[in-house]
């Protein structure tokens, strides 16, 4: 079966492939602890500007970090929402895993009696 590129799936997968760069986590992390404009979060990083902002337009993407104006600048701030979306949708998969862990030790207690 292959998932459909829409919907709710395609949301998933923006967020996940999102977090799964090192440097976006990082930008994560710095923006939920305190608002930062790119160029701040660029002195940050062994990397052009250009990188930066491309990083940050993955995490808008994702909806992990919105952007919004002050003044002449444009603030990055982390979004705690879209954390708890993928914190719900991980924890929903652990609950599938510790069931079926939890009926393979049902099993196996069986089998010794």
């Amino acid at each position: 079966m292959v998932a459909r590129p829409d919907g709710p799936t395609a949301e998933v997968d923006r967020l996940f492939r999102a977090l799964a760069d090192g440097t976006r986590r990082d930008i994560v992390r710095r923006t939920l602890a305190r608002e930062a404009t790119v160029s701040q979060l660029a002195e940050s990083y062994d990397m052009s500007f250009a990188a930066v902002q491309k990083h940050v337009a993955v995490l808008e993407r994702a909806g992990l970090v919105t952007k919004h104006a002050q003044g002449r600048e444009r603030l990055v701030r982390g979004n705690p929402e879209a954390i708890r979306r993928a914190q719900a949708l991980l924890d929903r998969y652990e609950q599938i895993w510790r069931g079926r862990v939890e009926r393979l030790d049902a099993l196996l207690a069986d089998d010794d009696t």
